[in-house]
């Protein structure tokens, strides 16, 4: 099988090229690794500005394993994503890999994440993937973070077609992982971005923002992905990037009357708008393939 391996660190981060490394000697997997050729973080699935208008690429060669397909590309990780499953690279790739991201992707602040939205964009052109981040630690325990990626995979090739595997690893060694739980997201993430103080050079209609990451000092629910990896699991939580919601069967706001909500179906006043986060009222998404 062909996976692609990206992430949103760049070609020249440790995770990534330990990451490709580790699926090349498993022999399982044909490997081509196709990622930003700088730091892309906080770009989610966007694709960039400058997409249409061609964008450069070089082949690399990686540091510890020269004989990998490598290349680095002046874009996204989502458009790496894109541009290997257009053909850019070779043949189409069965999966994707996307990290191993140094930092934790966990809580709703995923959202933002470049590591999330290369596998986010691999779901929405019919891939399923896996988004591995490995918690900030020092050292960093990337061996921890390869294996139970590699472990992952049989799971995440199991499941249905287009799934999204979201993997946080704590930053331990391998014996001293506690276990891998399925988690559900946190409100937020491990840290928090808040506005530092800006310069005392402002005006009234001009001022400077400036911002940092700091570390979430607050307890989570022990269910929790952010909560999970505190207490030293590894946590799994599928994800599905663009949903359609539509009243579950047991959806009390929706009124008794002959319109329902449906697809196709025309509006009527008498429609509410679904809780898209009640149970069973999500859908996956669809494409013109399904």
């Amino acid at each position: 099988m062909r996976v692609l391996v990206t992430n949103d660190d760049g070609i020249d981060a440790v995770g990534i090229q330990r990451l490709a490394g580790a699926l090349a000697r498993d022999g399982r997997f044909d490997v081509v690794v196709v990622a930003p050729d700088r730091d892309q973080s906080g770009t989610a699935a966007s694709l960039g500005p400058t997409w249409h208008a061609g964008v450069d690429t070089r082949r690399v060669a990686l540091p510890d394993d020269p004989a990998i397909e490598a290349w680095a590309i002046d874009c996204t990780p989502a458009m790496c994503v894109l541009a290997a499953n257009l053909g850019g690279f070779g043949p189409r790739p069965d999966f994707v890999i996307s990290g191993i991201n140094a930092g934790l992707n966990t809580g709703r602040a995923i959202l933002h994440s470049g590591t999330v939205g290369a596998a986010f964009a691999a779901q929405n052109l019919r891939l399923s993937a896996i988004a591995v981040s490995l918690q900030s630690g020092d050292p960093w325990h990337w061996d921890t973070a390869t294996a139970l990626t590699l472990e992952t995979i049989d799971l995440l090739l199991a499941g249905p077609p287009r799934s999204v595997l979201n993997l946080n690893v704590p930053d331990r060694p391998y014996a001293d992982v506690l276990g891998t739980r399925w988690a559900r997201l946190a409100p937020f993430g491990e840290v928090r971005m808040v506005l530092r103080d800006g310069d005392d050079d402002r005006s009234a209609d001009r001022r400077r923002l400036a911002t940092e990451m700091q570390l979430a000092e607050l307890e989570f629910d022990p269910d929790t992905d952010t909560g999970l990896v505190r207490a030293g699991y590894a946590t799994l939580t599928t994800l599905v990037g663009v949903t359609e919601a539509w009243p579950s069967d047991g959806d009390d706001a929706v009124p008794e009357v002959t319109a329902t909500i449906t697809p196709g179906s025309p509006l009527h006043e008498t429609h509410a708008v679904p809780d898209a986060s009640a149970p069973g009222a999500l859908h996956r998404p669809r494409t013109v393939a399904d």
